[in-house]
């Protein structure tokens, strides 16, 4: 049933991509269909150019023969349609379970819009429930490590830090070369408080707090599609 609300969710996205747009596209299980339906459409004539937020969506948009850019070649996008790990009812998110967060943001911030493709068990009354990924540089992790708790307790939250794995025991290592930490916090009151304390840590290179970026979100539900926050408006 999963899959199917994520589609669902993902074919209403489609919907608002028009020719000639410049468009970034998420990482992750939704935006994966999102990216597949997209392909579909370049095949049958739709003209537009991406830029990917990870080397994964960047393979799979060129297997499908869909236009690719860079932001370097491309610095302002139309639209980014993307998945989220947790959305609440403010339209602030927790990404990152695909270890893209980083480019993830930087393509958001790039874009006029960022709408969020998502199920409806994404969807919280507070974030928190999915551990936060926080990327970081590998020089000095202890020292990062210990600055990250600190940071945490004074945003008023707690919980343990775990350094990402990849399944065969060894640190993951993000596209840009960095390690995650995941918060386990099991709730976070204040995100802006938290995210701006974990902002002034060093060694932080950007955390899983998306706040103040999507503009709207389509949640897949057994009842339908909803449409949160409004699909025209761009931000500020």
């Amino acid at each position: 049933m999963s899959d199917n609300l994520k589609k669902a969710a993902a074919d209403a996205a489609l919907a608002l991509v028009q020719p000639g747009m410049r468009l970034g596209l998420g990482t992750g299980s939704t935006a994966k269909l999102f990216v597949d339906g997209l392909g579909a459409k370049v095949a049958a004539g739709l003209d537009v150019l991406c830029v990917a937020t990870s080397e994964a969506t960047q393979a799979q948009a060129l297997g499908l023969g869909i236009p690719m850019s860079t932001l370097d070649e491309t610095p302002e996008l139309d639209l980014t349609i993307d998945g989220a790990d947790e959305m609440d009812g403010a339209l602030r998110l927790i990404k990152g379970g695909g270890a893209a967060l980083l480019r993830e943001k930087i393509v958001a911030a790039a874009s006029k819009r960022l709408i969020i493709i998502a199920d409806a068990g994404k969807q919280v009354a507070t974030l928190g429930r999915f551990p936060l990924p926080i990327e970081v540089v590998p020089f000095g992790l202890e020292a990062t490590r210990r600055a990250v708790a600190a940071a945490i307790a004074s945003a008023g939250a707690s919980g343990d830090l775990v350094l990402r794995q990849r399944p065969d025991g060894t640190t993951l290592v993000t596209d840009g070369g960095h390690f995650i930490l995941d918060a386990h916090l099991g709730s976070i009151a204040e995100p802006e408080r938290l995210a701006a304390a974990l902002n002034q840590v060093p060694g932080v290179v950007e955390s899983g707090l998306f706040i103040g970026l999507a503009t709207a979100a389509f949640v897949a539900g057994p009842g339908g599609v909803q449409i949160f926050g409004d699909v025209t408006t761009e931000r500020g």
